[in-house]
C-alpha cells in the first residue's frame, strides 16, 4: 500500500512563503529548512518503550516495579540536571546551514548560537544528551508500570486457578470483539469441528461449589457446533454477537495455550444450561453493528468473491471470507486488504482534506474547503471521523495504530504546527505501547508499524532512484513503496508463514489502483444503508468491481506454481532473510544502471514464478514425460493421479490440504479432470477437494455409498453444489475409460458388509489400466474387507499387478493373502513424516519387499510417478521419478 507524502520543495519558497502568508496561517514562521530534516527525537523513546513492554509482560511483579523505579528515579535526575547546565540569559541564534535530506535528532530551534563560546557549545550538548536520555528513560518506567500492571491482570484473580485444574465453572462474560470461526484443521482420519471463537472478559464467575467471586480476566470462548445461541439459533446467531454483549454462560476453562496474547484461560461453552444474555452492547456498538449489517445486507447481490471481500476491505468484517480466498490473499501477501489498516483511514482523510502536503496551504484541496471548513474545524471533523472509523472497524492493531498516528496529525493541524509523519508515527507507537503494552507482541502490530516505517523513510529514496533511471513518476511510486514494504515486512512475515512469496510486489501493485475506489466507495454504502438501501446497494455494486479485481488478483497470484518458496519459519530464518535482504537491495540498486541486466533478471524471475511445464521437465526432469500415475506427497493422506491425455487427469483422493494437493496438479500440469475419485469421506482423503477444484474442470466426483463421517460427506456436496459438479456412487462391476486408461471399481459392492471399520472398508478399489500397465489401488481397505474382495469375483483379476497402492497407509492390517495374490512390482505408500501411527509398518514394507516389491513412500522419497508401459505379453518398462 503506498503512502505519498508532499513537502515544500527545493527553489519553491518564495511562492510557497507568499501562499502561507496570503493564507493568514501560523505556518509562515516556519522555517525552509524544515521540510528537508527528519525529526527522530520521538524514534528512541518509542523503540525503548516497545521492548520494555514485550520483555515485562511476563516478569515477576517485584522485577518489574524495579525497574520502573530506578529508571523513574534516574530519568528525573537526567533532566535535573540538564535543567541545571543551563545558563539563564543566554539566547540562540538561527539555526546552522544543514545540508539538504540532513537527519537531526536534536530540534534546529534549540542549538546553540554557531558564534557561541566552546564552553557553552559543550554545556548545552550535555545538557540535551541528558535531557534525551532522561525522557527515554521516563518512557521505559512508564512502559514497564504499564506492562507490569497488565501483566499481573492477566495472572490474577481465581480464573487462572480454575483454568488450570480444568474446572467447570459459570461465568458472566463481556464480549471485547467480533466472533470469527475456526480454521478446520485434519487430525488422523478427522477434521477438526469448526467452532466460534470470540475474545471476552470474565466479570463474574461461579465455581461447582456455588462461590461466586466478581473479577476481571481476559478469556478466549470457544463455542461447539452443537451449543445454540443466547435465545435460539445457530452458528449465524453466534457470529451476529456485538463487542460489549455481556452474556452468562457454564463452561470448562483451560490453561492458555500462547503467552503473546492477553489470554488468562480458554473457556469452552457447553450447551447445558443454555448460554443467556445478561447485558445488552453499548449504544456505539450497536450503531456499528447496524452500519456493518447493512453493509453486509447491500453486498448480497455480488459476485462471490466480492460480496465476501468487500466488508473485509472496508470494516474488517471477514465472517465471509472462505479458507479458500483467504490462503489466496496470503500466498500473495495481500492478506492486509482483509485487515482494515491505516490506509483505509487514509484514503478517508485524503478524501477531507486531500493530499497531505496541502492540508495547510491555502491552495489546499479535498472536501473540506469546498464545505467552507476552517484548519481547525477540519481537524475537529476529522477527528470524529477517526473515533467513528475506529469503533465501526472495531480497535484491532492496525486500526489503532492508523488513528493515533492520525489523531497526532490532526492535532498538529489544529494547532498550526508542521505535519511530520515520522514523529507521528514514533508518538503513535509510544502512546498505544503506554496503553495496550500487550501491542509489543502482536505480530499485527510489528508489521504495521514496519510497513509504515518503511513507506516513510525508505520508499521515496527508492521511487527517486527509479524516477532518475526514467521509471514514470506514479510507477516509480508505487513500485517503491511495495518494495519497501515487502523487504522490511518479509521477515516478520515468515515467522508466520514460512514461506517467502516471489508474487507479493506485483500483485500489490495491481491491486493497489482498486483499494482506494473500493474504500471510498464501500464506505459510502456503509453510510447509505441506513437510510437508502436501493443507493447503497447501487454504491456496493460499484464497489463490487474494485474488490473483485483485488481477489482475482490475489487468485491468479496464488495460482502460479512458484508464488513462493518455502523459508524455515524461525527466528534464525528470519535472520537470514533479513541479511540476504541486506545483500540484495545495494545489488538491486546497481542493477538499476544495466536496463539489459534488469530485462534478464525480470524474465528469469518471470520463468521461475510461472514454471512453464516443458522448461521444468528440461530443467528438473518432474514431471517426467510419459508418466502413467503420479502420488503426490500430501502428508499423511492419500492423492494420487492417473494421467488421461495432455493436461488432464483422473485423480482418486484429494489428501488433507488442499494447498498441498494444489501445488502437486499446478507441477503436473493438470487442469482438467474428468473424474474425482473419494475412495471414502476420511477427512485424509477428502479435505483437500477444494485444492483439486481450485481453477480446474472437473467433470464428475464419484464416492462411496458408505456417507460416513457424515460431516465429511456433507463437506464433499457441498463443494460439489458450489461448483455445480455431479456427484454419483461407485459400485463394483463399473467400468469405465477416458484417454487412454481404463479402470475398474472392485469394491465396494452394492450392500457393503457391516464391518467396525466401516468408512475404511467401504473404500473404493480400483484396477487400473494404462499403456499396459496394470494398477491397483486399495483405499484404505483393512483385512476383512480384503479378504470379502479375495473370494469376490473380481479376485481373478488381480494377479500380478504392475503398481499397488498399499492400503491405509501401509499399516500392519494387510491380508497376506492378498498381497501374496497381487505380487506387485511397485509397491507406493502415501503417509506423512513422523506421523504419529507408525505409517508404513515396519512388517508391511518387509513382507512387500519379500515378495519382490520394490517399495517406495511419500515421507521419505518425495512425490512419486510412474512411467512405462507393457508391450504383448512382456513385462515391459516400468521406471518411477522423484520430485
Amino acid at each position: 500500500m503506498s503512502t505519498t507524502t508532499d513537502g515544500a520543495q527545493p527553489g519553491a519558497g518564495t511562492a510557497r512563503r507568499a501562499a502561507h502568508a496570503d493564507s493568514g496561517g501560523r505556518f509562515v514562521t516556519a522555517h525552509p529548512w524544515q521540510d528537508t530534516t527528519a525529526d527522530l527525537r520521538l524514534v528512541p523513546p518509542a523503540l525503548a518503550a516497545w521492548a520494555t513492554a514485550a520483555l515485562t509482560l511476563d516478569a515477576p511483579v517485584a522485577w518489574t516495579a524495579g525497574t520502573a523505579v530506578a529508571c523513574l528515579v534516574a530519568g528525573l535526575t537526567l533532566l535535573w540536571r540538564s535543567r541545571a547546565h543551563r545558563r539563564p540569559g543566554t539566547a540562540t541564534a538561527g539555526p546552522p546551514a544543514l545540508a539538504p535530506g540532513a537527519i537531526t535528532s536534536a530540534p534546529p530551534d534549540h542549538r546553540p548560537a554557531t558564534d557561541a563560546p566552546p564552553a557553552f557549545q559543550s554545556a548545552f550538548r550535555s545538557a540535551w544528551r541528558s535531557a534525551s536520555v532522561g525522557a527515554l528513560l521516563l518512557c521505559v518506567a512508564g512502559a514497564a508500570a504499564s506492562a507490569g500492571m497488565h501483566g499481573a491482570d492477566v495472572r490474577r484473580g481465581p480464573v487462572p486457578g480454575l483454568a488450570r485444574a480444568y474446572a467447570t465453572v459459570t461465568v458472566e462474560v463481556e464480549l471485547t470483539g467480533d466472533p470469527w470461526l475456526s480454521r478446520p484443521r485434519v487430525r488422523g482420519d478427522r477434521a477438526t469441528p469448526v467452532a466460534v471463537l470470540v475474545r471476552g472478559e470474565v466479570r463474574r464467575v461461579e465455581d461447582g461449589e456455588g462461590t461466586a467471586v466478581t473479577t476481571r480476566s481476559p478469556v478466549l470462548m470457544a463455542v461447539d457446533p452443537g451449543v445454540r445461541a443466547p435465545g435460539g439459533g445457530g452458528r449465524a446467531q453466534w457470529l451476529g454477537l456485538l463487542p460489549s454483549t455481556r452474556l452468562r454462560v457454564t463452561g470448562r476453562l483451560a490453561p492458555a495455550t500462547a503467552g503473546g496474547d492477553p489470554t488468562a484461560a480458554i473457556l469452552r461453552v457447553r450447551e447445558d444450561p443454555a448460554p443467556t444474555v445478561v447485558g445488552e452492547p453499548s449504544d456505539p456498538q450497536r450503531l456499528a453493528g447496524r452500519l456493518r449489517a447493512g453493509l453486509r445486507e447491500a453486498t448480497e447481490g455480488l459476485p462471490a468473491d466480492a460480496r465476501a471481500l468487500l466488508p473485509g476491505l472496508v470494516v474488517g468484517d471477514t465472517s465471509r471470507i472462505t479458507p479458500e480466498l483467504d490462503e489466496a490473499f496470503e500466498q500473495t501477501d495481500l492478506a492486509h486488504t482483509l485487515a482494515v489498516s491505516g490506509s483505509n483511514l487514509t484514503i478517508l482523510l485524503a478524501l477531507l482534506i486531500g493530499p497531505p502536503g496541502l492540508a495547510q496551504q491555502v491552495e489546499r484541496r479535498g472536501l473540506a474547503p469546498r464545505l467552507g471548513l476552517s484548519l481547525r474545524s477540519t481537524s475537529l471533523f476529522a477527528s470524529a471521523l477517526t473515533l467513528g472509523f475506529v469503533v465501526v472497524c472495531r480497535p484491532d492493531p492496525s486500526v489503532l495504530r492508523a488513528a493515533v498516528c492520525g489523531a497526532v496529525a490532526l492535532l498538529a493541524l489544529a494547532t498550526g504546527r508542521r505535519r511530520s509523519l515520522l514523529p507521528a508515527l514514533a508518538a503513535a507507537v509510544l502512546l498505544l505501547v503506554l496503553y495496550d503494552p500487550w501491542l509489543a507482541r502482536s505480530y499485527g502490530f510489528v508489521l504495521s508499524v514496519l510497513a509504515t516505517g518503511a513507506l516513510l523513510v525508505l520508499a521515496p529514496g527508492w521511487s527517486e532512484a527509479l524516477r532518475r533511471r526514467g521509471v514514470p513518476e506514479r510507477l516509480a511510486e508505487a513500485l517503491g513503496a511495495a518494495a519497501a514494504a515487502q523487504a522490511v515486512c518479509a521477515p516478520v512475515v515468515v515467522l508466520l508463514s514460512a514461506r517467502v512469496s516471489l508474487v507479493s510486489v506485483p500483485c500489490n501493485l495491481l491491486a493497489e489502483i482498486a483499494v482506494a475506489p473500493a474504500t471510498v466507495l464501500g464506505f459510502a454504502a456503509l453510510a447509505a444503508a441506513p437510510v437508502a438501501m436501493p443507493l447503497a446497494k447501487a454504491l456496493a455494486w460499484c464497489a463490487g468491481w474494485p474488490a473483485g479485481w483485488i481477489a482475482g488478483i490475489a487468485r491468479a497470484g496464488a495460482a502460479l506454481p512458484g508464488a513462493g518458496v518455502d523459508w524455515p519459519g524461525s527466528w534464525a530464518g528470519a535472520l537470514l532473510l533479513a541479511a540476504v535482504t541486506v545483500v540484495v537491495v545495494p545489488l538491486g540498486r546497481r542493477l538499476l544502471r544495466h536496463p539489459w541486466w534488469c530485462g534478464g533478471f525480470a524474465v528469469l524471475l518471470a520463468l521461475l514464478v510461472v514454471r512453464p511445464v516443458p522448461l521444468t521437465r528440461v530443467i528438473t526432469g518432474w514431471p517426467p514425460p510419459g508418466w502413467r500415475l503420479a502420488m503426490c506427497d500430501v502428508g499423511q493422506g492419500d492423492a494420487t493421479v492417473l494421467a488421461a491425455g495432455a493436461g488432464t487427469g483422473v485423480v482418486v483422493d484429494a489428501g488433507p490440504d488442499p494447498a498441498l494437493v494444489d501445488h502437486c496438479l499446478r507441477e503436473l500440469g493438470i487442469t482438467r479432470i474428468p473424474l474425482v475419485v473419494l475412495t471414502h469421506f476420511h477427512a485424509d482423503h477428502v479435505a483437500g477437494l477444494p485444492g483439486v477444484l481450485r481453477g480446474r474442470t472437473v467433470a464428475q466426483i464419484e464416492t462411496t455409498g458408505f456417507e460416513e463421517p457424515a460431516e465429511q460427506a456433507a463437506f464433499v456436496r457441498r463443494e460439489a453444489a458450489e461448483h455445480r459438479i455431479p456427484v454419483t456412487r461407485a459400485v463394483a462391476g463399473e467400468r469405465r475409460a477416458t484417454g487412454g486408461l481404463d479402470w475398474q471399481v472392485l469394491w465396494p459392492p452394492p450392500d457393503p458388509m457391516p464391518s467396525p471399520d466401516g468408512p475404511n472398508d467401504a473404500s473404493v478399489a480400483l484396477l487400473v489400466r494404462s499403456a499396459g500397465l496394470r494398477m491397483l489401488l486399495l483405499g484404505d481397505l483393512e483385512p476383512p474387507a480384503q479378504q470379502e474382495l479375495l473370494r469376490s469375483p473380481a479376485a481373478a483379476a488381480l494377479g500380478r499387478v504392475d503398481v499397488l497402492k498399499v492400503a491405509h497407509h501401509g499399516s500392519a492390517y494387510q491380508d497376506p493373502q492378498l498381497l501374496r495374490l497381487a505380487g506387485p512390482r511397485l509397491a507406493l505408500i502415501s503417509c506423512g513424516a513422523d506421523n504419529p501411527y507408525g505409517h508404513p509398518a515396519p512388517g508391511t514394507v518387509a513382507r512387500l519387499r519379500a515378495a519382490g516389491a520394490v517399495v517406495l513412500r511419500t515421507d521419505r522419497d518425495g512425490a512419486l510417478a510412474v512411467t512405462g508401459g507393457r508391450t504383448g505379453r512382456g513385462a515391459g518398462e516400468l521406471a518411477v521419478a522423484r520430485d
